[in-house]
This record gives structure tokens, C-alpha cells and sequence, in this order.
């Protein structure tokens, strides 16, 4: 896996990179900073309220084919009361932003404002129609129900629930100001220099934005695509069944044409799915030798996290580097099919995987 290392010593960015094939630590290194730096992860922070979600949908305390007003009420304001929380899920509730893109970003450190946006919106396409990335709403929609059937903040709910007993100590849902030495600033490039100043912000590295806001290493996030691998548990510690993860990377959009993000996605009740091969605009970052039964997340073409179970593999690339356009995504397609080419298929025995059913968009 030489040649994935070198592209990321070449990249310019403060870098960590953690690759994990069949539970052995094959990369832990760090470029630029050391192997405890915390980085703003963005959209590769989805994934953990997603699992929280499905962990308590598991635990019975809701219903993904509930609708969500029926945990938040004020929600069905303006004809969003039949949209349902698997819809969410799918980003395909209609309600990619509250409002605008800038308006939502401007607002994200305030998590009642942003709330309250929400239960103003009107759906931008009709619920369960169309695929449209919820780029800030994913998590404020997902975190709110998570607050109201559990009782609790959504960042306390993810702790109890998942970090905690896995032993996550280095994931945080907002930057404790404890640990604000540790941070890696991000840093932006032309047009990218404006998001980068506010993600700087030491108000945006503590607030609790559930769709972008997870401040990480690159080896606790491998830890926690370990667990996902494994069936749910991690060094003897349940916190997931089999059939929820299964649930969790069931594919709900083949390939359709993302109306938010404008390129055919492959997405599933929580994650952004890879492969096929033939489809570059829906394996970019996983690679283009990436597996159908990839899922993971993207983050701002900056940071990565997939885990691949024909090969047992997890990879974990996090930088600080936020470029415009799509450069940051082919560099990290060149990382993942680097580290896929040295990597083929195992064989995966009892505990190999399948594909999971496509479940039919919910209408």
C-alpha cells in the first residue's frame, strides 16, 4: 500500500490515514499532524446519527415508518406531516435545505433556530419522490427525533449509546473546549477559503451539527467501521444487531440522479453506497474498483470512511484540505483504488456478506 501513502505525503494536508483489513491495523499514519488530532470530518459525520437512529428504531423507541411528526409535532407545519423518518433516512423527505444553503450554514450553530427553520419549511419536492441530499437538515431532522423519543441531547444520546460503549473516546458531536488544542484547523483553497474561516470558528468546532459537525481521528472512525463490519460489535461490545446494519446500507437510490447534488448517487438508510465501476460519478471517492457492497461516507471531498466487506476492509482518510470543484474527490478516488489494488477480495466464509434487498423508495 505504498503508493496510497505516497499520494497522501504529496497532497499538501495535514492527513491521517487508517486502514484496517480483517481486524489488523495495516496504516495508522499521520501526516502534518500527530496521530490524535482532531479533525472536522463534515458529511462523514452523517453516518452516526443515522445508527443512532436505527439503534433506537431497534430498541423499539420509534418507527422509520412513522411519520416524523409523530415524534415532533410541530414538524407537520406547511405538508410535512406524512414524511417519514426511513424518508429522512434516504434524503428523500424533499427538504434538502430549510431554506437556502448559506441561510442553513449561517444558522447551524444554533441548534433551536435551525430546528425551528425546519418546522417553517415547505418541501421543495414531494416526500419520497425524488433523491435530494439533505445537506445540514439530515442531521438537525434525525437529531431532534432522536432527542424527543430518548430523552436527551442528541450528542448525549450518541455518547450513551454508541461512543461510550465502544469506547470512542476521540469522536465528539461538538468540540469539547477541553480538547481545542487538539484541533486541526481546516484549510481552505480559492472560493473554499470562506467555508473554511467558519468552520474555524471555535462557535462552529463546539456546536452539535449532526450532519457535518463530528470532530475525529482517523483511527476511532476506522474503530467504528470495524464494529459496522464485524456485525455490531467491537473487542466483545454490542451495540448494534446484524440485521440493523443490514437495514442501515440497504440501498434506496441506484444510480438516480441526486436533484440537490446533481449526480447519480448510490444511497442507502444511512450511508453513501460504492460501485459500480461503470458509474464513476457514484464510486468517485470509494474508488473506482470499489465494490457495490461499499458504504461509507464522503466530507466535502476532504475527508473518507468506507468499509468494503468483500475485502474486510476499512479505510479512513481524513485532511484539512477543502477545495472548489472536484479535485479533493479524485485524489481521494486515487487513495481508495490505491489501497483496493493492493487489497483483492477475501475469502469471506460464514461471515461473508450479501448484497441487501433494495428496499423501494417509501412514496
Amino acid at each position: 500500500m505504498d503508493a496510497a501513502l505516497e499520494l497522501v505525503r504529496r497532497w499538501g494536508a495535514a492527513a491521517q490515514l487508517c486502514v484496517i483489513q480483517d481486524g489488523r491495523v495495516v496504516i495508522d499514519e499521520a501526516v502534518g499532524c500527530t496521530s490524535d488530532s482532531l479533525f472536522w470530518i463534515f458529511s462523514t459525520s452523517k453516518p452516526y446519527v443515522a445508527l443512532l437512529v436505527h439503534r433506537l428504531a431497534e430498541r423499539g423507541a420509534l418507527s422509520p415508518d412513522e411519520p416524523v411528526a409523530a415524534y415532533w409535532p410541530e414538524f407537520a407545519e406547511r405538508g410535512k406531516g406524512g414524511i417519514t423518518v426511513r424518508q429522512v433516512l434516504q434524503h428523500r423527505a424533499g427538504l434538502p435545505v430549510a431554506r437556502s444553503v448559506a441561510r442553513d450554514a449561517l444558522a447551524m450553530t444554533d441548534w433551536r433556530h435551525s430546528v425551528r427553520a425546519l418546522e417553517r419549511a415547505r418541501p421543495r419536492y414531494a416526500p419520497g419522490e425524488v433523491p435530494a441530499y439533505h445537506l445540514l437538515s439530515y442531521g438537525f431532522l434525525l437529531g431532534e427525533v432522536a432527542s424527543r423519543v430518548g430523552g436527551a441531547p442528541v450528542e448525549v444520546l450518541l455518547r450513551r449509546e454508541l461512543l461510550d460503549p465502544l469506547r470512542l473516546t476521540d469522536t465528539h458531536l461538538g468540540l469539547p473546549d477541553r480538547l481545542w488544542p487538539r484541533r486541526v484547523p481546516v484549510r481552505g483553497m480559492g472560493a473554499a477559503r470562506v467555508s473554511a474561516a467558519y468552520v474555524n470558528r471555535r462557535a462552529t468546532r463546539r456546536a452539535v451539527v449532526p450532519a457535518a459537525g463530528v470532530s475525529a481521528t482517523a483511527r476511532d472512525v476506522a474503530r467504528f467501521y470495524r464494529m459496522l463490519l464485524d456485525g455490531g460489535t467491537l473487542d466483545g461490545v454490542r451495540v448494534l444487531a446484524p440485521e440493523t446494519i443490514q437495514t442501515a446500507r440497504r440501498p434506496s437510490s441506484e444510480g438516480e440522479v441526486d436533484r440537490f447534488l446533481r449526480l447519480a448517487m448510490r444511497w442507502s438508510e444511512g450511508f453513501q453506497l460504492g460501485g459500480p465501476a461503470d458509474d464513476p460519478a457514484s464510486s468517485r471517492p470509494m474508488g473506482r474498483l470499489s465494490s457495490p457492497l461499499t458504504f461509507g461516507h464522503n466530507g466535502s471531498n476532504c475527508c473518507l470512511a468506507w468499509a468494503d466487506p468483500t475485502r474486510r476492509l476499512v479505510l479512513v482518510y481524513l485532511t484539512n484540505l477543502l477545495l472548489p470543484g472536484h479535485d479533493g474527490a479524485r485524489h481521494q478516488a486515487a487513495v481508495s483504488d490505491a489501497v483496493l489494488s493492493a487489497a483483492p477480495p477475501v475469502d469471506q466464509g460464514p461471515r461473508g456478506w450479501t448484497r441487501p434487498p433494495t428496499r423501494p423508495p417509501t412514496p
